[in-house]
């Protein structure tokens, strides 16, 4: 560290700030965060030291800090986006998804309101975010059909052997009649057990290939396409969402920076014709 960062006592909170700021800067951030801590100090509701903080731990991945950074500045202002963005960003690494998604979903609508131009960096982290939760959830319903799996095979099992047993105490044939029909349940189950596993193996198949592909989703949300529209540059979006940030940010393509305009936006019957296609195929896409 440097001679001039021991001299900090008369500094103000927002001197402080930017001394942070340029360690930040420089990659040094442990330096930057005790920096960011003697602002934080000298002005406890400056709420942007928290933030800038935070930003430093999730850098260093001290997810726990960052998150008690993020909550602290949103205490200050509810509506700071970087403090949701953060949050949501920790939260994830930490696997609290549900939480994640809130905090994210909110940062992408502060950059709608206050008309940023970082909002794909959001809908990006929004998107891994919900596809984390979906691979969880998918974890837990491969799980539970394991264990439905491994119970319907019991069932056969147990009914084999009820079966079995009856035919013992019951038959009055012959020893050969008696292995023949002992033969005859045996198969009949190996049959139902056989049966069973291939429907399950055809199951984990299909799962095994549920992606949605990217260009079936927006360039601004990344959610599946409902009412896709193209640009003049070729380009297919949400409607709703290019609609928005022509009214919000700026008439311009968001992806080639050309100039656009509402009226330019044509309905891409194509793109909304193959997406109507893969979700009849993959209805499990609606809540991906």
């Amino acid at each position: 560290m440097s001679k001039r960062m021991y001299s900090t006592a008369n500094l103000t909170d927002i001197q402080l700030k930017e001394q942070g700021n340029q360690m930040f800067l420089a990659r040094k951030y442990d330096d930057a965060i005790n920096l960011y801590t003697k602002a934080i100090i000298k002005n406890p509701n400056n709420a942007t030291c928290f933030t800038n903080r935070a930003l430093c731990h999730l850098k260093l991945k001290h997810w726990d800090m960052s998150c008690m950074d993020c909550r602290r500045a949103l205490d200050i202002d509810g509506n700071l986006l970087k403090a949701h963005f953060f949050l949501g960003q920790s939260l994830m690494e930490q696997e609290h998804y549900d939480e994640a998604i809130k905090h994210l979903q909110r940062a992408f609508d502060l950059s709608k309101e206050q008309k940023l131009k970082f909002g794909d960096d959001i809908t990006s982290q929004l998107r891994l975010a919900r596809k984390k939760r979906w691979n969880v959830l998918e974890e837990k319903r491969i799980c539970q059909e394991i264990e439905l799996q491994t119970y319907i095979n019991k069932l056969i099992k147990d009914d084999m052997e009820n079966r079995l047993a009856k035919l013992k105490i019951d038959d009055t044939t012959s020893e050969d009649q008696l292995k023949e029909k002992q033969q005859e349940i045996e198969q009949e189950c190996d049959d139902h057990i056989k049966e069973l596993n291939n429907v399950f193996a055809k199951v984990d198949d299909r799962r095994r290939k549920r992606d949605v592909p990217d260009f079936l989703c927006g360039k601004i949300s990344f959610e599946i396409l409902t009412d896709p529209v193209i640009t003049p540059s070729g380009i297919t979006y949400e409607r709703k969402d290019i609609e928005e940030h022509l009214q919000r940010v700026g008439h311009f393509d968001p992806v080639t920076r050309v100039k656009l305009t509402q009226d330019q936006l044509i309905p891409n019957f194509s793109m909304k014709e193959v997406v109507d296609g893969f979700i009849a195929d993959n209805e499990w896409a609606l809540h991906y």
